[in-house]
């Protein structure tokens, strides 16, 4: 049994209190003056639809639109539940415990350096396996690096769930476990790496535990990531002599690099958000892929708002899905709000700074992702706007089997967020009409669609309204 800090037992005992926070709605008003369109619904016996996400004021919607309620379906909110505070908190402690994880620490001692944070990740990968009846395998790939003049072998280890379904793509989680100090090169200054990025590092241990007891559509790789401190080389290296050795059909890459903590530098706090970087510009895949996350989250974590920030990532910084960015493939980084980089790469970044209650909020909104990546179903294809005449355009799409609704998003211009979705459970009828479709109110379109589970899928590709 792992022996905890008094600090840590006295976070822990506050994971109550701290959940108890995360009821609080975020509310987000529009500034702009764009007149609000009216929705015209079609004759029908079917309910009408019901607007989520939505950013205008409740008395700007219509009034047969009330806003669309969270998600409750007990397959994604059983998975969701089983995320536990104790076992990410477990991780970070026992990472934080190895003293440091620079690259160039002990890779042969059992409870300091690298090598000890190595060899438990892929223990815990390993039991992982052990428990998942065969759905969850272990790889490991050595990382050669040349670095302040020494020259070592590191490790990226790897988790797969293979994919069911033929042609289903893979979806990659990952994050970094080494850790720095300010005075990069000296590998035995103490480095404790708790938000940067241990808590990365648990997070993906824990949707792994939780996931590997069923197979998905598409392929899931977990990847532990080395070497990113001192220049991404691990994932690097992972893009470049695994993914494209292979060929392999990366269809997404979310990297999880510091997100434990809700308080600035100034001591504000914000329990309820976090950012997503993604390469711009802002019709690329990765921006894409971003804000249709952004979207998703919010079906199963509401009050959890996501900003998808407009770069790739902080000025002077970088993260491993830059790796994948360059190589061509969509990939988006995870990163708390308020940031103090400040405890960055010092003796200050410990488990003093970690909530708990943050730390697995975020934990069950990206598991929520994974499962709508890997598991939803596929989007609608052949999205038109046809005229109708006096203002109102018609939405159509093309069906997608086992659709229960269809989740539309519009996007203003510029924008890169989707600032609303209409959830239409007309699956029979397919077509929308509303005198709003003009490039004055949005500039795109996207349309997922949610089975008969209450999964809702990817987004398709953006519908971009020309007039």
């Amino acid at each position: 049994m792992l022996r905890m800090t008094q600090t840590l037992r006295t976070r822990l005992s506050l994971i109550g209190v701290m959940l108890s926070l995360l009821i609080a709605a975020l509310a987000c008003n529009l500034t702009d003056n764009a007149t609000t369109p009216t929705l015209v619904l079609r004759p029908t016996a079917t309910p009408p639809p019901t607007i989520g996400y939505a950013t205008l004021s409740p008395e700007e919607l219509p009034q047969q639109a009330p806003t669309l309620a969270p998600r409750t379906e007990t397959q994604m909110l059983s998975l969701i539940n089983q995320v536990q505070t104790d076992r990410l908190m477990q991780h970070v402690w026992t990472l934080v415990n190895f003293g440091t994880r620079h690259i160039l620490s002990p890779s042969n001692l059992p409870d300091r350096g690298i090598g000890a944070a190595r060899q438990y990740i892929l223990d815990q990968f390993n039991q992982i396996a052990v428990n998942s009846r065969g759905n969850f395998s272990v790889d490991q790939q050595p990382v050669p690096v040349s670095f302040a003049g020494a020259n070592v072998t590191g490790v990226n280890i790897i988790g797969i769930i293979p994919g069911e379904e033929v042609g289903g793509g893979i979806i990659v989680l990952g994050a970094h476990y080494d850790s720095i100090t300010l005075n990069v090169e000296d590998g035995n200054a103490y480095a404790p790496g708790a938000n940067d990025d241990a808590t990365g590092i648990a997070a993906i241990l824990e949707i792994a535990r939780i996931l590997s007891q069923e197979r998905y559509k598409a392929t899931i790789v977990f990847v532990a990531f080395d070497a990113e401190e001192i220049g991404r080389e691990g994932s690097k290296i992972f893009v470049d002599q695994y993914v494209r050795a292979q060929n392999l059909d990366i269809r997404a890459m979310i990297n999880l690099d510091i997100i434990g903590s809700n308080t600035a530098p100034n001591g504000a706090m914000d329990p309820n958000s976090i950012r997503v970087f993604s390469q711009g510009p802002n019709d690329s895949t990765s921006r894409r892929l971003a804000r249709s996350l952004g979207l998703l989250a919010q079906q199963y974590l509401p009050d959890l708002r996501i900003y998808v920030e407009d770069a790739v990532d902080r000025p002077t910084r970088y993260g491993d899905h830059m790796s994948f960015n360059e190589a061509g493939y969509p990939a988006v980084r995870f990163i708390e709000t308020l940031e103090d980089s400040s405890r960055q790469h010092t003796d200050l970044d410990n488990l003093d700074d970690i909530q708990p209650a943050y730390l697995t909020q975020n934990t069950q909104m990206l598991l929520s992702m994974m499962v709508s990546l890997a598991d939803g179903p596929q989007p609608p294809s052949n999205i038109v706007l046809r005229e109708e005449g006096n203002g109102l355009r018609t939405l159509l799409w093309d069906p997608v089997p086992d659709a229960a609704a269809y989740v539309i998003a519009f996007r203003r211009p510029g924008s890169t967020e989707y600032a609303q979705a209409l959830r239409w459970a007309d699956v029979s009828n397919r077509s929308v009409t509303w005198d709003g479709f003009t490039a004055q109110n949005f500039e795109a379109i996207a349309i997922a669609t949610e089975n008969s589970r209450g999964i809702v899928g990817p987004l398709s590709s953006e519908y971009i309204i020309i007039r």
